[in-house]
């Protein structure tokens, strides 16, 4: 069946650090990930908002994170960029890509808060409201509208990622009956904590990372450059600090060689199931992809793959087994067997989480590089005219948005369901997909008062306790070399843009003693 308009696939993944991709410079393997990168294009400097729920917000609806009312999580502190939910000020892209004609889907994670994708413009959706649980629990994920046809899971058969991916593909099948476009937004919580994969992934990887983060930051890095990711003449940064939840206590993570063998060997098995999880998600993307392609329909599907934030670092080197209390316990013997069951709850650390963000610094969380600069492959044979090519110019998750309204010839409301809705802060990057000539751009940041602006080859970027710092990204991708006391008055200009736009956007007000 012929249709007039293209699909729209976007897959986010949750927690993906930047080099983990094999397109990307990672050890992982992501064949089918790498084919649509290698085959369509990559984005080198593309930014989300450093975490998973303003960046949803952000991709969802073409604003920045706190004029959505989502600026941090989805606790609501009754302030206009703090409630925790999508407002009546913004739109989604289902909302709108719904009145242009697209059935509208989402399978995967919503975590923009109590208003659920069906009452902001979604047809189908299956998944987790919230923002994170077990993989093996099958209870977590649910089905709306109530009352549609739902798979069941015999006992031990339920893994998340083999779930999402199985009613998605329900869902481009339900497509099929008329010649309607489909718009399928593709929300996997891999590989988001508590990390949890079937022993038969797991066990792919644990020699590998025997060698520890420091050699595989290495060995990433070397594999970017002859990739062309990143410049020939990048240095590895030394490894990051990194900050506990309450940030009382900080360090610099630990030189693999120091840590003692028992702790290693936890740590290895950590970093292997993480793995586990990313190319479980892969081998799922390429269900979706063969399924495209055996119906005639992969050509003209327009696939974006991106992640919602850079690697989780949560909390320190060694990583925690209770979300609650961050608490770690050093897995021994016997124990590390069963380390990713579903009786299991780990994360693997800064340590780690610094090696899946090589060469880039810092982490999720952040406004530096490491924290907001997500890998974006796109793949759309029939609508661009450019692939295999890698391309640098910056873009944002509010791009979406304005590329999904120009590619679906949608309009975009000025008011909806009764309500004045925000201007579009994004713009279409179709011109990228043939290759025209970047303009200038800015782009501000802010999430639990960690702060960024990128205007042009200049970037502001700013931890919390600290001081703003100024680098020039297009010589100093790695924010290394701080340059704010060369140009005091460039740094000043860039601050007072950085606080117009919080004005404007509803950074502030915000509760003080957060």
């Amino acid at each position: 069946m012929v249709k007039s308009k293209p699909n729209i696939l976007l897959i986010l993944t949750d927690d993906l650090g930047y080099s983990d991709l094999g397109c990307f410079g990672g050890e992982i393997r992501t064949p089918n990930l790498d084919q649509l990168g290698m085959e369509g294009l990559r984005f080198t400097q593309f930014y989300n908002s450093a975490r998973c729920c303003p960046s949803r917000a952000s991709l969802l609806t073409g604003l920045y994170p706190h004029q959505t009312g989502v600026g941090e999580m989805t606790g609501d502190d009754d302030l206009p960029g703090y409630r925790g939910f999508l407002n009546d000020q913004c739109v989604t892209l289902a909302e709108v890509l719904g009145q242009a004609g697209y059935h509208t889907y989402l399978s995967g994670k919503w975590h923009v808060g109590k208003k659920d994708p069906i009452k902001r413009g979604f047809d189908e959706f299956y998944g987790m409201l919230g923002g994170f649980g077990s993989f093996w629990d099958e209870e977590l994920y649910v089905r709306l509208p109530k009352g549609r046809p739902q798979r069941h899971y015999e006992q031990g058969e339920f893994y998340a990622t083999d779930a999402i991916t199985d009613h998605a593909l329900d869902f481009i099948e339900d497509s099929r009956q008329d010649d309607q476009p489909f718009f399928l937004y593709l929300a996997y919580n891999a590989p988001h904590f508590p990390l949890q994969a079937p022993k038969e992934e797991i066990a792919k990887y644990e020699k590998l990372y025997e060698k520890g983060w420091d050699h595989i930051r290495e060995d990433r890095l070397d594999r970017m450059k002859q990739l062309k990711i990143i410049e020939e003449d990048i240095l590895l940064p030394p490894r990051s600090e990194y900050w506990n939840r309450d940030r009382d206590l900080s360090g610099t993570n630990p030189a693999w060689e120091t840590i003692d063998p028992d702790r290693k060997k936890d740590l290895t098995r950590r970093m292997a199931i993480y793995a586990a999880m990313v190319d479980r998600m892969d081998q799922n993307v390429g269900r979706i992809v063969n399924d495209l392609r055996e119906k005639g329909e992969l050509e003209n599907t327009l696939i974006l793959f991106c992640s919602d934030n850079g690697a989780c670092a949560e909390w320190d080197p060694w990583g925690f087994d209770d979300w609650i209390t961050t608490s770690n316990i050093l897995h021994r013997k016997e124990d590390l067997d069963r380390m990713g069951d579903p009786d299991s709850y780990h994360s693997y650390g800064s340590g780690w989480a610094n090696a899946c963000t090589t060469p880039l610094r810092l982490y999720k969380h952040y406004s530096h590089e490491g924290g907001i600069c997500t890998p974006l492959l796109v793949h759309w044979p029939e609508g661009m005219n450019r692939s295999g090519e890698i391309d640098h110019r910056p873009g944002h998750f509010i791009d979406f948005m304005a590329t999904f309204v120009d590619i679906a010839g949608a309009d975009y409301p000025k008011t909806y369901k009764g309500h004045d809705i925000l201007p579009m802060e994004g713009e279409s990057f179709m011109p990228a997909l043939q290759g025209e000539t970047p303009a200038t751009r800015t782009f501000c940041f802010e999430h639990e008062e960690h702060c960024g602006i990128r205007q042009g080859e200049w970037k502001l970027s700013k931890i919390k306790e600290r001081d703003w710092e100024l680098y020039n990204i297009n010589k100093d991708r790695t924010e290394m070399r701080n340059l704010a006391d060369d140009y005091p008055e460039l740094v000043e200009d860039m601050r007072k843009t950085w606080e117009a736009w919080a004005e404007r956007t509803h950074v502030y007000p915000r509760r003080e003693n957060r």
